[in-house]
């Protein structure tokens, strides 16, 4: 049996070495290794979004009802992402970020390349939880070393436009399923299951760039392999200096860490809840109003076009596509100025004028002035700003919480808004659509941009002004200790030492 790690009191100031590092090629490699499985989910699940329809045809190769397929399969995917979040979220605080999310991205390769040979409902059911998981698990574990790599004065936009990124592969989704589904190129039991196949092959070549990722130091000196987090730190430090070419300032401080294997879930929940539950109020609302919009729009957006305006079911991809690239354009544009403005006033600015515009479009709409081309670009310019609110949700939960509850925190916001608006957003927002009436889709529309008003002014009096900062500075890490507490510590070790020897 391998020996456990001794652990000790440790001063370090690898945080602050981190954080000092200019941009380089060696900050490009995590932003490709880690950030790129989001363009390969955006892909998978429009991809999904578009085939279902498709599978429950005769001939398809998969016995399996319409029902079937966009009802209990993208339930079951929701309920893996929910439950793979909070299953891997938890280990990856206790194990380390590397070995997650390498585990999470095979985890999810298999069940994706499973699902392009499914020919049962039942197949189809388990390979789409299965799925759900290993994304579930992606968001939890690439979050935490994504903000625990990238210099403090860079984090802000690379999360914005990582989480963001999804929307390109939506994009990407979105003009495969128009090719793959034509039965003139492929045959009808075919196409569908090579759009899977894609995805597979991207995520190899992710998986392949991945292995060069390294651990997160701060992480590895939490866990009593400080020594292993030098050796990381220098080499990290040599390389970024020979693609600069520049000296660094010396660090801005260090701190004292007393190394502990894991942290308990009960201390872990306490430090959420009861060391800040204005923060947690904030995850909360933040990841409920973008699960809510992002459903009264998306949820259905097919059904809205056909039954309102005509449009052809096998020409909604396009206007998806077109929706896809305005969400991708607004996270990257905007995501400078969540490190320049500031946090709180981008978070608040973003919910409140997306749902203030979807407010202005629901209205619109109901009044029958907008065609499908209108109502594509209203839709397309309150996404713009939603989609950089939405990805700071996951920014913000992962920065305002100490290092040793990251993962899980993110995990816990991501499972509450993945299931509010990913099971009770579609049952609600599905009825609504499928009576017909523009007044209902306006409801459908109008709660979703509630929801998100709602959220920018919760951020407006708890947003926390994280930009620039380092990440012990806005959370301090449970295992961090003072001076004092050392004393105390020392001579309750001398006491417990001494009556031992009476």
């Amino acid at each position: 049996m391998m020996a456990r790690t001794e652990l000790k009191t440790v001063t370090t100031d690898i945080p602050a070495r981190l954080d000092r590092l200019p941009w380089s090629r060696w900050h490009w490699k995590i932003l490709i290794g880690l950030g790129t499985v989001w363009i390969l989910d955006g892909l998978e699940v429009t991809i999904v979004g578009n085939v279902t329809t498709r599978l429950s045809e005769s001939g398809s190769g998969i016995d399996i009802t319409d029902a079937q397929a966009s009802g209990t399969g993208a339930a079951m995917y929701v309920l893996g992402a929910c439950l793979g979040a909070l299953f891997f979220g938890y280990l990856t605080d206790r194990l380390g970020r590397k070995k997650l999310f390498m585990v999470t991205l095979i985890l999810y390769l298999a069940a994706t390349a499973g699902t392009g040979l499914a020919t049962e409902a039942w197949m189809f059911f388990i390979l789409r939880f299965l799925t759900g998981a290993g994304i579930g698990g992606e968001y939890a574990a690439i979050n935490s070393a994504v903000d625990e790599l990238i210099p403090a004065s860079h984090r802000g936009r690379v999360d914005i436009i990582i989480n963001g990124s999804f929307w390109l592969g939506a994009v990407g989704g979105s003009m495969l399923s128009i090719v793959a589904l034509d039965t003139s190129i492929f045959p009808i039991d075919i196409g569908w299951r090579l759009t899977f196949a894609l995805g597979l092959v991207l995520g190899l070549v992710i998986l392949l760039v991945r292995r060069t990722v390294p651990e997160s130091p701060r992480w590895l000196v939490i866990h009593g392999r400080e020594e292993e987090a030098e050796r990381l730190v220098s080499g990290i430090e040599g390389e970024v200096r020979a693609a600069t070419d520049r000296e660094f300032p010396e660090p801005s401080g260090s701190m004292k860490i007393r190394q502990r294997h894991s942290i308990g879930f009960g201390e872990i929940a306490s430090t959420m809840f009861r060391t800040y539950p204005k923060r947690s109020v904030l995850g909360v609302s933040l990841f409920i109003g973008q699960a809510f919009l992002y459903n009264s729009i998306t949820f259905g957006y097919a059904t809205i076009l056909s039954t309102f305006y005509d449009v052809p079911s096998g020409s909604t991809g396009y206007y998806y596509a077109v929706i896809a690239a305005g969400n991708f354009l607004g996270a990257l544009l905007l995501s400078r100025l969540f490190d320049t403005w500031g946090r709180r006033q981008m978070i608040a600015s973003t919910y409140l004028l997306s749902g203030a515009l979807l407010l202005a479009t629901a209205w619109m709409f109901n009044a029958g002035m907008l065609t499908a081309v209108t109502l594509t670009a209203c839709w397309c310019v309150a996404l713009f700003f939603a989609s950089a609110g939405a990805s700071s949700a996951y920014l913000t939960v992962s920065e305002v919480f100490p290092m040793e509850t990251r993962a899980l925190a993110i995990a816990f916001f991501y499972a509450i808004g993945t299931a509010a608006g990913g099971i009770s957003g579609p049952l609600l927002f599905s009825k609504m659509v499928e009576t017909g009436e523009p007044i209902d889709t306006a409801i459908a529309f109008g709660i979703g941009a509630s929801l998100m008003v709602a959220a920018g002014i919760v951020a407006v009096f708890l947003g926390v002004a994280a930009e620039g900062k380092g990440l012990e500075a806005i959370a301090r890490p449970l295992t961090q200790q003072d001076d004092e507490e050392d004393a105390d510590e020392s001579t309750a070790d001398e006491r417990t030492a001494d009556e031992r020897r009476g």
